[in-house]
């Protein structure tokens, strides 16, 4: 209903300082277009894309999904009771359109603005395998109403590391946790080893943070913030 997963967007205002951030965790940059007119680098494993955009978005992170034929889609979505809240559409510009979902910015383009990963989709940074983008909510049950009017599925309910409420697209997997568990959403990595990932980042000079969000184990989970402030979350697989 709203395309394929492109991209997580983050403002990144020192965008070298990121870009080498995600080099050293493993991230390959990736060709990017010339859709912006301002500073855009991307980073991708196997499975994720990072874009960091050198302006201030609408909402850092946003989430970007490639939809063809955007101006034909938009009434579709206005049908379901969405509301477009900002619309670039037309010859001679780069269509895009944006609106919000339980408190979550969504961004949808005509076309994308990066080549694909060259890895495959197996392989994974030295985080571990990108499992899905975490949302705090105030109302989960509401939150996973919207979700579904939006075309995700939802997946299931579990309590590890967190009680949350899962769904799931072609291409993206969204966790709604009640607010509180995080103050702002994050990028959740699993591995069945993540405790040896964790040390071994620790001993490359990545500083986790001191108190994981929810009162989370840390032996087995841990908090590292990107040099844009994006969250990463990572957690040991069961």
């Amino acid at each position: 209903m709203i395309g394929r997963f492109h991209e997580v967007s983050v403002h990144a205002p020192d965008l070298l300082a990121s870009l080498a951030f995600y080099e050293r965790l493993g991230f390959t940059q990736v060709t990017a277009g010339e859709a912006w007119p301002y500073p855009y680098a991307v980073v991708a494993d196997g499975r994720l894309a990072i874009g960091l955009h050198g302006r201030e978005l609408a909402q850092s992170p946003l989430l970007a999904f490639v939809l063809p034929d955007l101006f034909g889609h938009l009434g579709d979505l206005e049908a379901l009771g969405i509301e477009i809240l900002d619309r670039r559409l037309g010859s001679d510009v780069f269509n895009e359109a944006g609106f919000e979902i339980a408190g979550q910015w969504i961004r949808l383009l005509e076309a994308r603005t990066h080549s694909p990963a060259q890895q495959s989709p197996g392989e994974t940074s030295h985080l571990g395998w990108f499992e899905e983008y975490v949302l705090p909510v105030g109302d989960v049950k509401e939150a996973e109403r919207e979700w579904e009017r939006i075309g995700f599925v939802p997946a299931e309910e579990g309590d590890d590391p967190y009680p949350h409420i899962g769904l799931t697209s072609d291409s993206l997997n969204v966790a709604l946790l009640r607010t509180g568990m995080l103050s702002r959403p994050a990028l959740m990595f699993a591995d069945a080893e993540m405790p040896r990932r964790i040390a071994e980042l620790v001993d490359a000079g990545f500083e986790m943070a001191r108190r994981p969000p929810g009162g989370l184990d840390t032996t087995r989970h841990a908090l590292l913030i990107a040099p844009e402030g994006t969250q990463l979350l990572l957690t040991t697989a069961e």
